[in-house]
């Protein structure tokens, strides 16, 4: 097999612009949208917001890598970091070493891609790792890095990295691209195009021991963040993660050729869900925030307890619709006073109801809020 890094032509990628050019206008329309809408955030939940979007983008870049983290923990750590206040819980050192990497990558976005830069995220990923694997600093072991699945005795290897004695060099090279495709660097990109090759340069470099799709996936938000301006808040790991296994397919199937058309236009359609999502989750916040001025002193605490359990269920909602039996297991009542807070919570105009018996489900009433809002 021959890798990408072997090639000739290396690291010298080729694409197609004209098949990127429409996707790169979107990007720019739907950035303009979405810092429109968080302007109509309030001042006091914009932190709020921030931390969950940050949050869950740490939630998720681990999860792609099959490491699942605690998300009060997270949020305890953001709020921290962030000068917020912060209830006094005692945070591993995974949700806190991402947590600071996220941190990091929101504050010194527009800052040039430096050696010590990554050094100190790949410190953060690793904090509290066990593993006798080099921190803070690239490989230099002398065995291949590789990505294998399958059997110990007849692995399937999906990638081979170039050998540690050449990572110093390649990461050189890359560093200085990144540098001088920045807005105003002397060979700018736009914006998708670069996220998008910055992400399969640097993992086809494959510098480190381990952290190397996290730190990747960083550097494109870093990327998508100098040609915005400000940091982006996009959901791109949320997205990714969404579908892990096309993320993993075109990563696989782009690191056997430096024409990558199709990985450019995966990842700007990635990038463009993830806006999308991101945009969603802002105009659902708004709501919720109105959500909350309408219902002002009209909940009792059982009712208060759930409609927080059900927005923390985020877009999808409360799966299958919230259930009587949820609302007693939640709150702790009978089944009488369930029946009884659930009734006044539909006369009021928070929750709607369908369907009969046991499947009668509820859900948040957000529409009329919308409408309100409109």
């Amino acid at each position: 097999m021959i890798w990408n890094w072997q090639q000739a032509d290396w690291p010298n990628f080729t694409w197609d612009a004209m098949a990127l050019g429409p996707l790169e206008r979107q990007f720019l329309l739907h950035s303009g949208e979405f810092f429109g809408a968080f302007r109509h955030v309030s001042i006091d939940d914009r932190d709020t917001l921030r931390i969950e979007l940050i949050s869950d983008e740490a939630l998720k870049t681990s999860e792609i890598e099959g490491e699942f983290l605690n998300r009060d923990s997270l949020q305890t750590s953001l709020r921290q970091q962030f000068g917020l206040a912060a209830d006094d819980r005692r945070v591993p050192a995974a949700e806190h070493g991402i947590s600071e990497m996220m941190v990091d990558l929101y504050r010194t976005f527009a800052d040039p891609l430096q050696d010590d830069i990554l050094f100190n995220w790949h410190k953060m990923l690793m904090a509290g790792e066990n593993n006798a694997i080099q921190i803070g600093t690239y490989r230099t072991h002398e065995e291949p890095m590789r990505v294998v699945s399958g059997r110990a005795d007849k692995p399937t290897i999906h990638f081979e990295a170039p050998p540690s004695t050449r990572v110093s060099q390649e990461m050189r090279a890359f560093t200085s691209w990144f540098n001088a495709t920045a807005p105003e660097g002397k060979t700018a990109l736009p914006a998708l195009t670069r996220a998008g090759l910055a992400h399969l340069y640097f993992v086809s470099i494959h510098p480190f021991e381990d952290g190397n799709g996290r730190i990747g996936r960083a550097i494109s938000e870093k990327s998508l963040a100098q040609n915005l301006g400000q940091p982006s808040l996009i959901a791109l790991a949320y997205t990714i993660q969404r579908a892990r296994k096309a993320y993993y397919d075109l990563l696989e199937r782009s690191n056997k050729t430096n024409e990558i058309t199709g990985w450019l236009v995966y990842f700007a359609e990635t990038v463009l869900e993830a806006q999308r999502t991101t945009l969603k989750r802002v105009e659902f916040y708004i709501v919720k925030a109105k959500f909350y001025d309408r219902m002002s002193g009209q909940l009792n605490p059982r009712q208060a307890k759930v409609i927080a359990r059900m927005f923390r269920a985020g877009l999808g909602g409360f799966k299958g619709g919230l259930s009587a039996e949820n609302y007693i297991s939640i709150t702790g009542t009978s089944r009488a006073t369930a029946t009884r807070d659930l009734a006044d919570l539909v006369s009021k105009g928070a929750l709607t109801r369908t369907g009969e018996r046991r499947h009668t489900r509820y859900r948040l009433d957000l529409d009329s809020v919308r409408l309100t809002q409109a």
